[in-house]
């Protein structure tokens, strides 16, 4: 009897471009966040000026992410 429940194999070839559209939509997130907020009362405000904070620090580990991935990328570890 074979086992089913193997893992498959870690295939990073393509996390950059992930990366990079991860970060795209967190950006577009932001944006359409910050335009809902001028018509939100002051609460609804600011529990998404809270979450745009939040979406900008993943943001910047999107991009720390994507330049680790491309130097392993360039350096033949990926």
């Amino acid at each position: 009897m074979s086992n089913q429940n193997t893992p498959k194999p870690d295939d990073r070839s393509d996390n950059v471009e992930r990366l990079q559209e991860m970060a795209q939509n967190t950006k577009k997130n932001i944006k359409e966040a910050e335009i809902s907020m001028e018509f939100a009362g002051p609460e609804v405000a600011q529990k998404i000026k809270e979450k745009n904070d939040r979406r900008n620090k993943a943001l910047d580990a999107f991009i720390a992410e994507m330049k680790d991935e491309a130097e392993a990328r360039k350096k033949g570890l990926k």
